[in-house]
């Protein structure tokens, strides 16, 4: 079986921007991911990422992918990781279509939507609860809505909604929104925006599509109307699959400042880790430096 120098896990901007200093390096790589851009993709309007005054998530992945096709990076597609493990100096990775070995390693895997945890969550998924605001937000044109959240993806799921949506309920568990003063901005001066603090959805209604969500608060319990539910609540770190690695209590990957890991020639990068902000430019700058650390492991170990 051929050992890669390196396999990069994930291709959202903490693997494509390893990929890209892999690639630079000239190393033997390969990059395996089970969809491009990952929460980039996902993203509405963004505003700070550098070089750009404003540009959206589905612009700033397409603009990725561009750069890695320029350096004909490598890619499996559509590919679930299932486990990595170490033996000896070599990595194996198992995914849903193959196996792989490499030499080092670096997860930068994001990660994914948390779940309400309610009653028919499950039964309408894609059947009028989605989570995903950018993907399926033309869906609901000129319908009720509700976002449930009140952090800064449920404000930004809120304001890409708000220029489809007729009317929209952002459902908050706690007593205020938290997230950028500028997107708390605007959502609060929407006009077609109902902000529902101290409320939280105990269950989802429908026959073949939603038409409900039932809501609480210290007091009471009622059904709201809505045709569309779009999930915010926050993110889970894709970490599962490495069973050895050192997490930390959110199951966040820990690295040091070189984004090394406990397993030597493992590292890790962006939103899998413990770096405490995530961001879309933080990831990208931790993809490169995790890109520059395995190069140096590369160049000093003999295998």
């Amino acid at each position: 079986m051929l050992i890669y120098d390196l396999i990069i896990i994930g291709a959202g901007p903490a693997g494509i921007t390893a990929s890209v200093y892999a690639a630079r390096k000239k190393l033997n790589f390969l990059v395996i991911s089970v969809d491009i851009g990952g929460q980039t993709a996902w993203s509405g309007d963004i505003e700070n990422y550098t070089g750009y005054q404003f540009i959206s998530g589905p612009e700033l992945t397409q603009k990725f992918e561009e750069h890695m096709h320029k350096y004909n990076i490598p890619l499996k597609e559509n590919e679930e990781i299932f486990s990595v493990d170490k033996t000896g100096d070599i990595f194996l990775i198992k995914t849903s279509k193959a196996d792989y070995q490499a030499r080092t390693v670096i997860i930068a895997s994001g990660k994914k939507s948390k779940e309400l945890q309610v009653a028919g969550e499950k039964e309408f998924k894609n059947h009028g609860l989605t989570y995903c605001a950018t993907c399926d937000g033309p869906l609901f044109a000129n319908k009720v809505v509700a976002v449930v959240g009140g952090g800064n993806s449920a404000l930004d799921a809120t304001l890409q909604l708000m220029k489809i949506a007729k009317q929209i309920y952002l459902i908050n568990i706690t007593d205020q929104l938290a997230g950028d003063a500028i997107m708390l901005q605007k959502v609060q001066e929407a006009s077609n925006v109902k902000i529902m603090n101290n409320h939280q959805v105990s269950a989802v209604l429908g026959d073949k599509f939603v038409r409900a969500i039932k809501i609480k608060d210290q007091s009471q319990e009622k059904e709201l109307a809505v045709e569309g539910v779009f999930v915010e609540i926050g993110l889970i770190p894709n970490s599962g699959f490495v069973k050895n690695v050192e997490k930390n209590e959110y199951n966040e990957i820990n690295i040091n400042l070189r984004n090394q890991t406990n397993i030597a020639g493992m590292f890790a990068a962006g939103d899998v880790t413990n770096v405490p902000e995530k961001q879309i430019i933080i990831a990208a700058g931790e993809g490169s430096k995790a890109a520059l650390g395995a190069f140096r492991y590369l160049a000093q170990h003999k295998f």
